[in-house]
């Protein structure tokens, strides 16, 4: 009678990591006004200095125009800047904040489980603008956010 050796159980092969998304952090500007919205996008995107910047969606108005703030116009701003690596949401003040807040509570009608999204408590516009450069600049979602945030304390006279 001969003798088998034992086999040898093959190794596990080594499993990569999951790759990141290849995008980069949005910007979501929620404003009651479509035109303060999209003017602050459009500011926000010429001072990247690039002609590549991150995403940038704005959120203004209501869908016929009114000023407001629409939580389907967010969504689907939020939707569009999503690139997979988070979305910093900037708002203007009042219900905006209020909106943008329900539609993280709601996981049913918010954004979707998936989706990272901050707000940040910043200055609307130079919050947008320091938001977008450092997005743009490949920075991750707590360095954008920071970025906005930071902006509270510039100061413009000594």
């Amino acid at each position: 009678m001969c003798a088998v050796p034992p086999q040898e159980e093959a190794p596990e092969p080594a499993r990569e990591p999951a790759p990141e998304p290849a995008g980069r952090v949005g910007v979501v500007l929620v404003s009651h006004s479509r035109d303060v919205a999209r003017a602050t996008a459009a500011l926000a995107r010429a001072l990247t200095g690039t002609d590549d910047p991150a995403p940038v969606a704005p959120a203004g108005g209501l869908p016929d125009g009114a000023v407001g703030t629409s939580a389907d116009l967010v969504r689907r701003a939020v939707a569009e800047a999503d690139q997979g690596r988070g979305v910093v949401v900037l708002c203007d003040m009042g219900s905006a904040v209020l909106t943008v807040k329900a539609l993280l509570a709601d996981a049913a009608h918010g954004f979707g489980a998936d989706a990272d999204v901050r707000v940040a408590d910043a200055p609307f516009v130079e919050g947008a603008v320091g938001a977008l450069v450092t997005a743009t600049a490949g920075g991750e979602v707590g360095a954008v956010l920071a970025a906005a945030e930071d902006a509270r304390a510039y100061r413009k006279l000594p």
